[in-house]
C-alpha cells in the first residue's frame, strides 16, 4: 500500500507504515508547507496513495455520506482522530484491519478506503 502523510501527521506514523513494508510519501517531499487541503487530497489521489490525516478538515472534504466534493469521492482516507500523540501506536495496532479493508475494497467498483481511528475505537466505512 502507498500512504501520503498530511503535514500535521507525525513522522512516527510514517515510520510504522514503512517498517511494515508500505510506501510512505511525506507531505514535505511532495508539497510546499501550508498547501491547501484540496491540493493535498489531489496529490494523494494522483499518487494512488491513502491519505493519512489527523485533523478533521480532510474528513469534511471527503465525507462518506452526504454532500461530498465530487473531486474527492474516490479519496482513500486513514483518519487518525486520536490525535498526533497516539497516532503511531493506534496505526500500528490497526495495521491488520487496514490491510484487510484495502484488500476487501479491491473487490468493489469505485474502490475506496475510509478508516477512522480514534483513541478508544476505530471504524471502517464501506
Amino acid at each position: 500500500m502507498r500512504f501520503f502523510l498530511d503535514e500535521s501527521v507525525p513522522d512516527s506514523v510514517g515510520e510504522v507504515l514503512d517498517a511494515a513494508g508500505h510506501t510512505v510519501i511525506y507531505h514535505r517531499e511532495a508539497l510546499d508547507q501550508g498547501a491547501k487541503d484540496p491540493v493535498v487530497c489531489q496529490t494523494a489521489m494522483q499518487n494512488d496513495a491513502i491519505l493519512v490525516a489527523v485533523d478533521g478538515d480532510m474528513k469534511q472534504l471527503s465525507k462518506r455520506f452526504g454532500k461530498t466534493d465530487d473531486r474527492f469521492v474516490n479519496l482513500n482516507l486513514l483518519m487518525c482522530g486520536c490525535g498526533p500523540v497516539h497516532a503511531a501506536t493506534r496505526v500500528s495496532q490497526a495495521l491488520t484491519l487496514i490491510q484487510h479493508e484495502w484488500d476487501f475494497s479491491e473487490q468493489k467498483v469505485g474502490r475506496r478506503l475510509w478508516i477512522d481511528i480514534e483513541k478508544h475505537w476505530l471504524v471502517s466505512y464501506r
